[in-house]
Parts: C-alpha cells; sequence; structure tokens
C-alpha cells in the first residue's frame, strides 16, 4: 500500500551513477536542451497573462517526470500536471514547489489528507467529491485550492456543462474550498474539423457567462491541450496544458508547421553478438523470417519486455553506423535481430538507435505509432523502467545524469 506520509527526509532520485553501468546494454535519452527548446517555442505562441501548464503524468510520458520537471520550470513552465497522488509526491520529495494539478478524481478522506498535507491541488467532478474534500478538511482545519471541472462533451470527468452553475456555486459555499480554476478538456482538438472543438468551446463559454451572472467570477479558466494551445489564441484563456509537445511531438500532422519541435527521447542498445547465417535459416521464435541468401545479423540487447512492441516484429527497422537496417523475425523479450548485411563490420558493442537521429536517418514515435495504427502518446509512455534514463546535454556541460 502506498505510504501517503510527508517524509522531508526523503531524497530525490540519486544523479551520479558511473555512466557506462547506464548504457551497458538498453537505455532511453532524454535530451533537456530539446526540452527548453520546445518549452520556449510553445511560450511564443502564448500572451504574457497566460500561463503554461507541462503535463508530467506517466513519469513525463516516460522522459522522467523529477529531471523533466526541473528542467522545463527553468524555461518557462509555471504549472504541472500529473494523474495521480503519487505521481505529484514524487514531485514534492524532489523538492519541487510549483504549483501540481492532479487531473484524476479522488474522493476518499486519506487521499484528501495527502493532498492537502504535500500542496497539491485536486480535481474536483462532482458535487458528492466536493462535500467529503469539505468535511475532511474541516476536520483537518485546512482550507485548499480546488480545480472544478465540466463536461463540455468529452465525456470523462466532470460535471455536465448544463449543471456547472449550480455546481460552482455549491463549490463555492462549501467551506474549506476555495476555486483555483475552472476547466474542461476537447476531445477532438487534433481533428482538421474543428466543428466539435468549437462547439465544446461555446458549451465553455455559455457556462462560464451564466456563473458570472451570477456573480462568481473564476480566478482562471483552462481549457487548452497540446493541439488547441498550436490551432487557436483564442482557446488559451489564463492557462493552457500541454503535454506531448513538451516533449517534441506535434499532435496532429496539420499543426507541424506551427512551431519547430525537437523530439526529446531517444532508445538506443547495444549489439550483443553477430553472426552470419546461411540461405534457408530461420530466425527468432517461430522462424517469421529465413535468410534468402548468406547474411549477416546483429542480436541486439532490447525487447518487448523494454518497450518495444512485439507487433513491430519484422515492420520496423534501426539505425546504426548511420545507415538504416531492416529488423527481422520476431520481437523477443529481451533481444531483436537486425540484418546488417550491407555493414558487415558491425561489431559486439556498437550502438543501435531504435528511436532517434543518427547520420541522415530520423525515427520517431510518430513512425512507430503508423505501423502499429496507434498514438504517438502510447509508444512513449510504452517504454520500461528497466531501460535507465540518461539526461544528455545539461545545462553547463554538467556529466550525464540518471533521471529515473
Amino acid at each position: 500500500m502506498f505510504n501517503w506520509e510527508r517524509n522531508p527526509a526523503v531524497a530525490p532520485p540519486c544523479c551520479d551513477l558511473p555512466r557506462e553501468p547506464l548504457r551497458e546494454r538498453a537505455w532511453v535519452e532524454v535530451d533537456l536542451t530539446a526540452l527548453a527548446h520546445n518549452v520556449r517555442q510553445i511560450r511564443g505562441l502564448l500572451s504574457p497573462q497566460t500561463d503554461l501548464m507541462a503535463v508530467v503524468k506517466a513519469d513525463a510520458y516516460g522522459h522522467g517526470a523529477v529531471t523533466v520537471a526541473q528542467t522545463i520550470l527553468q524555461h518557462g513552465v509555471t504549472w504541472l500536471g500529473v494523474a495521480t497522488i503519487p505521481e505529484g509526491i514524487a514531485l514534492r520529495e524532489a523538492g519541487i514547489r510549483a504549483p501540481i494539478l492532479i487531473l484524476g478524481a479522488t474522493h476518499t478522506p486519506e487521499q484528501i489528507q495527502a493532498i492537502a498535507g504535500w500542496e497539491l491541488q485536486p480535481t474536483l467532478c462532482t458535487p458528492k467529491q466536493a462535500l467529503v474534500f469539505s468535511e475532511t478538511l474541516g476536520a483537518l482545519g485546512q482550507t485548499l485550492g480546488v480545480h472544478v471541472k465540466l463536461d463540455t462533451g468529452m465525456s470523462r470527468l466532470g460535471t455536465p456543462w448544463q449543471a456547472a452553475t449550480e455546481f460552482v456555486q455549491l463549490v463555492h459555499r462549501l467551506p474549506g474550498l476555495e476555486i483555483t480554476s475552472i476547466y474542461s478538456h476537447l476531445a477532438t482538438a487534433d481533428n482538421p474539423d474543428p466543428t466539435m472543438m468549437r462547439q465544446q468551446q461555446a458549451r465553455f463559454q455559455r457556462a462560464i457567462a451564466q456563473l458570472r451572472a451570477t456573480g462568481i467570477t473564476p480566478p482562471r479558466l483552462h481549457l487548452a491541450n497540446s493541439a488547441a494551445t498550436l490551432t487557436d489564441p483564442a482557446l488559451h484563456y489564463d492557462l493552457v496544458r500541454v503535454g506531448l509537445g513538451i516533449y517534441g511531438l506535434c499532435p496532429a500532422p496539420h499543426l507541424q508547421s506551427v512551431v519547430d519541435l525537437q523530439p526529446a527521447l531517444q532508445v538506443k542498445a547495444r549489439v550483443t553478438q553477430v553472426k552470419t547465417i546461411q540461405p534457408g535459416t530461420g530466425v527468432s521464435y517461430g522462424h517469421q523470417f529465413f535468410a534468402e541468401e548468406t547474411a549477416r545479423i546483429a542480436v541486439v540487447g532490447i525487447g518487448y519486455a523494454d518497450g518495444v512492441p512485439r507487433n513491430l516484429s519484422g515492420r520496423m527497422t534501426a539505425l546504426i553506423r548511420g545507415e538504416r537496417v531492416p529488423q527481422i523475425g520476431a520481437v523477443t523479450m529481451d533481444q531483436l535481430m537486425l540484418d546488417i548485411s550491407q555493414i558487415p563490420e558491425v561489431q559486439e558493442g556498437e550502438v543501435v538507435t531504435l528511436l532517434g537521429r543518427d547520420g541522415g536517418y530520423q525515427i520517431t514515435a510518430d513512425d512507430w505509432a503508423a505501423l502499429l495504427g496507434t498514438i504517438s502518446w502510447e509508444i512513449l509512455c510504452g517504454f520500461k523502467h528497466r531501460l535507465p534514463r540518461v539526461a544528455m546535454n545539461l545545462p553547463q556541460e554538467s556529466p550525464q545524469q540518471v533521471i529515473a
């Protein structure tokens, strides 16, 4: 069971481990200069009055939440967004003091005590939830800033926008609760057809207008995710919530020309064995691949247990020595095979780039997502924690660091 208790003695993750053990098999590199660049690019789209929240849930989309947060807060990010209480606590334990919004729903007195104790900010979605918060905070003798969420068409968390006035009035008068913001979430902002997005915006505007007519003026409004932030300044309000864009990927092809984003994550692994196989030789489980002629293959120390989807078997390529080479046979739990016949001088220990740039080639999470019929968010979040995260391009030329 998770320990909710505050423990100021807990230190942030160690960042002074020796370099080579981190990169002996497979690892994730995170370019902190790229993160800072992306924040500045997005910040340039916003008015000085609009705050930038970076969504760092899911360990900052697999990039390492603590080091990512520490970096981007120095370059224009003012808020952080997480999905869960433990994610918020991990940031506080690392000494991060920026406001942290919990985007998920929380309900129990134990959760509320943790939120208050760690100075996090919850999302309120229902009257029942608001009543539990008020009662628990009353017993604690505390007041807490809360964010009221309206459902304007996502059909996920939030009170229906038609009931916004009644809900916000309830929260406004309940002891222990101070409204910090009112927000909603867009379902189709990445679609070139803006019809549904504009309908949600109109619903949000109508709900806020009705609320203001009762004399309640929300201190902060926010609606935009990454796609909406890139689409229209009218969607920015007082704050935008950007996730994917922070990490250097565009949420939709039609928005790629809006800002210059640089992917911050690379996935690399080492060649563990090189061998020659004869024509007719099968490769990997199930012999999905047979060599048609004599071939030179490299076994690489990374597999689906590290986050390389097995459904990429025989469909993906990798980069080595600045060349693109095909992956052959089934991706296994801990290893995969490459056909390196075109560069037979490759030796054990050489670095293979699965995602990232090498020479004139680049492979991105978008490329894998297109092959798999999924989204780049899922690819980024899929890399397991047995892959060390190694920070690159640190300020002041600091040595490489473990992120997580």
